[in-house]
């Protein structure tokens, strides 16, 4: 399946929500698109859960809090409640490739796991 499949719309456009600043200094926001299992390996190496991660983007400064531009996103259907996708990202000057894990659940598309390369070039 590909980025014209429904789901992988659906995980597409919760990515780019939660890319969005406004989405992320919202604990409420970024709460209402992360599964509740929800974790992630982020681009300084370390691991996150649900509860870390919307307190830290919660407390961002204004830099830290700047735009994210993503670019090359893709998708594939990997199961149908299952949505993969790849991304690669550049926020105040660092870049990271990305790879985010997207589940169906009764509430809607939520993003169930994350991880976050950093590269150079």
């Amino acid at each position: 399946m590909s980025d014209r499949d429904p789901a992988v719309a659906a995980a597409v456009q919760g990515e780019l929500r939660l890319l969005d600043p406004g989405v992320r200094s919202s604990p409420e926001l970024v709460g209402a698109l992360l599964h509740p299992e929800f974790h992630e390996f982020g681009a300084s190496g370390r691991h996150w859960d649900r509860s870390s991660i919307i307190a830290a983007l919660a407390g961002a400064t204004d830099r830290e809090a700047g735009p994210v531009t993503a670019t090359g996103m893709k998708g594939v259907v990997l199961a149908p409640d299952l949505v993969h996708l790849t991304f690669d990202t550049e926020h105040n000057g660092r870049r990271a490739h990305r790879s985010s894990l997207w589940r169906r659940t009764p509430s809607g598309w939520l993003l169930y796991f994350h991880q976050a390369t950093p590269f150079t070039g």
